[in-house]
């Protein structure tokens, strides 16, 4: 978190506007980031020089902020898919801290959202059925003293899943 929002202070201090190319290129990044420099200039129509000091620039500034290979949940017996919402019984600085240095160990929370509203917390768990989910919640995130109560809402279908930002 602390390179994130030091990336974000870096892209605002320098007053850094993206421009076409810049956009161009993380539009074809988000769709295929093995892509190689060469490929990359050619398909954002400039040199590789500039097209190579652009996606640098952009990583430095926190634009990119990584790589990734997705891969898929249901071929790794991981494609049980919940989101949980956690409400704490008392939420201050430490105890907040404390739960989010928790959820941070835990592989099985890929994503964790502190939310306004009923609850405090919205994690995304992979799972491999419901039975694995249950003893996951009762001997993992049960566990943890501050937690007040826990909704499940179990994702019957993905209609949709982007991973890109619309730039």
């Amino acid at each position: 978190m602390a390179y994130e929002i030091e990336s974000a202070k870096l892209a605002m201090e320098s007053g850094y506007r993206l421009d076409e190319k810049d956009t161009d290129i993380l539009r074809a990044l988000q769709r295929n980031a093995r892509l190689t420099n060469k490929e990359l200039a050619a398909m954002v129509h400039l040199s590789t020089t500039p097209t190579y000091e652009r996606v640098k620039r952009l990583e430095r500034l926190g634009f990119i902020k990584q790589y990734a290979t997705i891969l898929d949940a249901n071929l790794l017996n991981k494609g049980f898919a919940v989101f949980c919402s956690v409400k704490l019984r008392r939420l201050n600085s430490d105890m907040a801290l404390a739960f989010c240095e928790m959820i941070k160990q835990i592989p099985e929370v890929t994503e964790c959202y502190n939310i306004s509203g009923s609850f405090d917390y919205l994690l995304r768990i992979q799972a491999p059925d419901m039975k694995y989910y249950q003893q996951f919640l009762l001997n993992v995130i049960g566990r943890h003293e501050n937690i007040a109560s826990i909704e499940s809402t179990f994702v019957m279908e993905e209609v949709k899943h982007e991973y890109s930002v619309s730039v």
